[in-house]
C-alpha cells in the first residue's frame, strides 16, 4: 500500500469502493417487452421464413409460460431459462445472424459444413423444445392441484366411480309407484250384456 493511501486510511479521508449493485430480476413487463423486441427483429422479412416461424413458436410458448412462472418456485432453473430465453438467448441468436450479410450467412459453411442459417435454426429448435418442456412442467403443477381437489371432493361427497356425480339425492325419499294389478271390484260386463255364462252344451246338465 502506498504511503499516501496509508495516511488517508488512518485519517479517515480514504473511502472504500462501494460494492456493485445487484441487478434486479426482470419483471413480467420486462419479459413481455423483450419478446416484443424479438418479434420486431424478425418482422418485415428481415429473416427467412424458416427462421421467423421458429422464432414465433418460441415467443408464443414463452409468452404463455410467463404468467405461470410462480408454479416453478423461486430460484427454479426452469424459470431462469424462460427469463434468459426472452432477454438473452433468443435475441442474441437472432442478432448474431442479422449482423452477417444475408447471402453469406445463408450459403457459406462456417462450422462442420453448416451455414450460419443452419446453425441459427438448430439453436431455435433447441430453444423451442426446451420451452415446450418448461411449459408442460408449469401446466402439470396446475393439473396436480386439480387432481388433488377432485380427490378431496370424491372423499367428501361420494365415490369417484359415480361418474363425477355428487350423490345429492341420497336422502330424498322416493314415492312408491302405483300397483297396476290391484282391482277395485268384480269385473263389470260391457253394456247390453248379462253376466258371463259358459257356452251352450258345456255347462250344466
Amino acid at each position: 500500500m502506498a504511503l499516501g493511501g496509508f495516511f488517508a486510511r488512518i485519517t479517515g479521508r480514504h473511502r472504500e469502493p462501494e460494492p456493485a449493485p445487484i441487478p434486479r430480476a426482470p419483471t413480467t413487463e420486462d419479459l413481455l417487452d423483450a419478446l416484443v423486441r424479438v418479434e420486431q427483429l424478425v418482422a418485415g422479412g428481415a429473416v427467412p421464413a424458416v427462421v421467423a416461424s421458429r422464432v414465433n413458436r418460441v415467443v408464443r410458448t414463452v409468452r404463455d409460460t410467463i404468467p405461470r412462472l410462480a408454479n416453478l418456485g423461486a430460484g427454479s432453473p426452469q424459470a431462469y431459462s424462460v427469463m434468459a430465453t426472452a432477454t438473452d438467448y433468443l435475441p442474441e441468436a437472432i442478432s448474431g445472424y442479422l449482423r452477417l450479410p444475408r447471402q453469406w450467412a445463408d450459403s457459406r459453411p462456417v462450422d462442420r459444413g453448416k451455414t450460419s442459417l443452419m446453425i441459427l435454426i438448430d439453436q431455435l429448435d433447441l430453444l423451442g423444445a426446451t420451452m415446450d418442456k418448461v411449459f408442460d412442467a408449469v401446466n402439470r403443477a396446475d393439473a396436480a392441484a386439480l387432481v388433488a381437489h377432485g380427490r378431496f371432493l370424491a372423499e367428501k361427497f361420494g365415490q369417484a366411480s359415480t361418474g363425477g356425480g355428487l350423490a345429492l339425492d341420497q336422502n330424498i325419499p322416493s314415492t312408491p309407484a302405483p300397483d297396476l294389478n290391484t282391482s277395485a271390484g268384480p269385473e263389470t260386463p260391457p253394456p247390453g250384456q248379462g253376466p258371463l255364462t259358459p257356452p251352450p252344451g258345456r255347462g250344466g246338465a
